[in-house]
């Protein structure tokens, strides 16, 4: 039986400040390829290219990945400002409904980083848009400089709720991760569950209420050193293995 396929939501930069590109992340790929055991293709995140129904029926699951533009806050009620950062529109216009019918379907998706704070504002949450600002909350964000091994290096725990399912895929209530982000979760959506927090409060791992297929996902990047390190690993294989459950399903 051929891998099935999972669907990686692309990004829209402009390469040399120019040059329109669609990307998705080789770590990314790499992930789903060898730790999943997934076919990784990337999308571009665009209604102009692709419907929402369209990567629902071709897709067998979805990788919503991190990328340095934000969920635009008017997804959220709230008035845009310069501290809500890069915006991507489009990307917004696929994702969101992709999530809340991958939800209702049972179509297994995992965010990560922007994926995680996309599953919170579909489901009707909201975000701030800067948590170093916060009073008595950590900055969050990608050391500005340094090596890429520096810059995703575990830099702070994440305590999980015990007896909960992220606590059950890692047999710890407590693991150690990166975290390079500057948005995070303010309201949690309906039906999101708060299963992890970083030390200043920060929500860090989240799943849907009741959904019947696989919504996990965290607001660090698993996609690092996912073949070795003992948390990304298991994440992407419980991923993994859900993607290849509904492709086997959906077969003839």
């Amino acid at each position: 039986m051929a891998r099935p396929l999972v669907g990686i939501i692309g990004n829209h930069y402009l390469l040399n400040d120019q040059y329109p590109t669609h990307a998705g992340g080789t770590m990314n790929s790499e992930a789903i390829a060898t730790v999943a055991d997934c076919l990784p293709m990337v999308i571009p995140s665009d209604p102009r290219f692709v419907s929402v129904e369209e990567l629902l029926e071709r897709c067998d699951g979805f990788l919503l990945t991190g990328g340095r533009p934000n969920v635009h806050p008017e997804e959220y009620g709230e008035p845009y400002s310069e501290a809500h950062g890069d915006m991507d529109r489009a990307r917004d216009a696929i994702t969101l409904p992709l999530v809340r019918a991958c939800v209702e379907r049972g179509q297994p998706f995992m965010g990560i980083c922007r994926g995680f704070q996309e599953v919170n504002v579909a489901m009707g949450g909201s975000l701030y848009p800067e948590i170093r600002d916060l009073p008595g909350r950590d900055n969050h964000r990608m050391p500005p400089d340094g090596t890429l091994e520096e810059k995703f290096a575990l830099r702070h725990v994440v305590n999980l709720t015990e007896g909960g399912r992220f606590h059950a895929l890692f047999g710890s209530t407590e693991v150690l991760t990166n975290t390079l982000h500057g948005q995070g979760i303010k309201r949690p959506g309906a039906r999101v569950v708060v299963e992890g927090h970083a030390p200043d409060g920060t929500p860090e791992a989240i799943h849907i209420k009741d959904a019947p297929g696989f919504t996990m996902s965290v607001q660090w990047h698993p996609e690092w050193n996912a073949v070795n390190d003992p948390v990304s690993r298991p994440l992407f294989e419980a991923f993994g293995r859900a993607v290849h459950d509904w492709a086997k399903a959906r077969q003839p």
